[in-house]
């Protein structure tokens, strides 16, 4: 079953009727019960770093999807669920995150719109099952004032310019992210979905 975590940060709907066209069995968790049935968990949303964390931790599926992690289960981080993934954010203070990625959540520092909003492009730094079928530099749609900055170059698996080449799709092991909304990204965006719920 492809869980959905719901931690009142929105955006579900999108991202569920997007699998429902892609024909892919989802479901929507509240609780840790349902992440611990997960095949594959996807995390998105819509909202601040430390609210989310803080009612990941109250519903106790912050560690269900630690443990689902551990245990091998693919997760994909959506947006938000892409930053909750890092040591830190630094949204509204230092908060502690996830702690699977080294790294922090950082706001973008330049003179162009923030947040960033609309289409832009990724440049892939290696291939990755995630993208499979899936142009190089094609667009996505991005909504952000924050990204994240992994202290391990490596994991970073594309990058898009705006201001400055940030990382905007990563991998490590059994966890990928994204910084965009695939689910708001058409037919490459559908085609990444598809990817992620085929491992």
């Amino acid at each position: 079953m492809n869980v959905i975590v719901d931690y009142q940060a929105g955006n579900l709907a999108n991202l569920k009727n997007a699998l429902d066209h892609l024909g892919l069995e989802s479901q929507i968790a509240t609780d840790a019960s349902a992440v611990k049935a997960a095949s594959h968990i996807l995390m998105p949303g819509v909202g601040a770093f430390y609210p989310a964390m803080e009612s990941l931790r109250q519903s106790g599926m912050m560690e269900a999807i630690l443990e689902q992690i551990a245990a091998g289960i693919p997760f994909l981080g959506i947006c938000v669920g892409l930053q909750l993934l890092f040591a830190e954010g630094q949204e509204n203070g230092s908060h502690p995150g996830l702690g699977l990625i080294e790294g922090s959540v950082v706001r973008f520092k330049h003179q162009l719109k923030i947040p960033q909003m609309g289409w832009n492009q990724v440049a892939f730094c290696r291939e990755d099952p995630l993208l499979k079928n899936i142009p190089d530099h094609s667009y996505f749609y991005f909504v952000h004032s924050y990204h994240g900055v992994p202290s391990k170059p490596e994991i970073t698996l594309g990058t898009t310019d705006y201001g400055l080449s940030f990382t905007s799709v990563l991998q490590t092991g059994n966890i990928w992210g994204v910084q965009f909304h695939p689910e708001k990204s058409q037919t490459v965006g559908l085609e990444l979905l598809k990817n992620f719920c085929s491992f």
